[in-house]
C-alpha cells in the first residue's frame, strides 16, 4: 500500500510518515499540495493521502479539488489530517471529496481508526 502524506511540516510529516511505515505503508512526502501533484505524477498513484489543510502554494482542499478533477486518481483514499476542526470546515472538505477528517494533534490509534473505517488498512 502507498500513502502520500501532505504537509508543510516537516515535524507532521515526519511523524505522520512514521506511523504510516510501522503500519506497513510506502510512504511519499510533500510539503505542499502542487508538490503532491506533481509526485502523483512521477509514482502514478497512491492509496491514501493523508492532507493538511493549511498550506503554501496549493492548500490541502485546493489539492483534494485537483485530484478529485482527475478519473485516474478517483480510487484514492483523501483523508485531511489538520488543526481546522469546525464544523463548516470539515463538511466543506468533505463536500469537495475528501473521503475523512482528522483533527490535530492526532495519535496512531486515531490514524489507525480512521484508515479502517474507510476500509484503507495495509495491516
Amino acid at each position: 500500500m502507498r500513502a502520500l502524506v501532505i504537509d508543510d511540516s516537516r515535524a507532521v510529516r515526519n511523524i505522520l510518515g512514521g506511523m504510516l511505515r510501522e503500519l506497513g505503508f510506502e510512504v511519499w512526502e510533500a510539503a505542499h499540495g502542487k508538490e503532491a501533484l506533481e509526485l502523483l505524477g512521477q509514482i502514478g498513484d497512491a492509496d491514501v493521502a493523508m492532507v493538511d489543510w493549511n498550506m503554501p502554494e496549493m492548500d490541502g482542499v485546493e489539492f483534494v479539488r485537483a485530484v478529485r478533477a482527475e478519473r485516474a486518481y478517483d480510487a484514492i483514499c483523501l483523508i485531511m489530517v489538520t488543526t481546522e476542526s469546525e464544523k463548516s470546515k470539515v463538511v466543506g472538505a468533505l463536500s469537495e471529496g475528501a473521503d475523512g477528517y482528522v483533527v490535530k494533534p492526532f495519535t496512531k490509534e486515531s490514524i489507525v481508526q480512521k484508515l479502517s473505517v474507510l476500509g484503507v488498512d495495509a495491516f
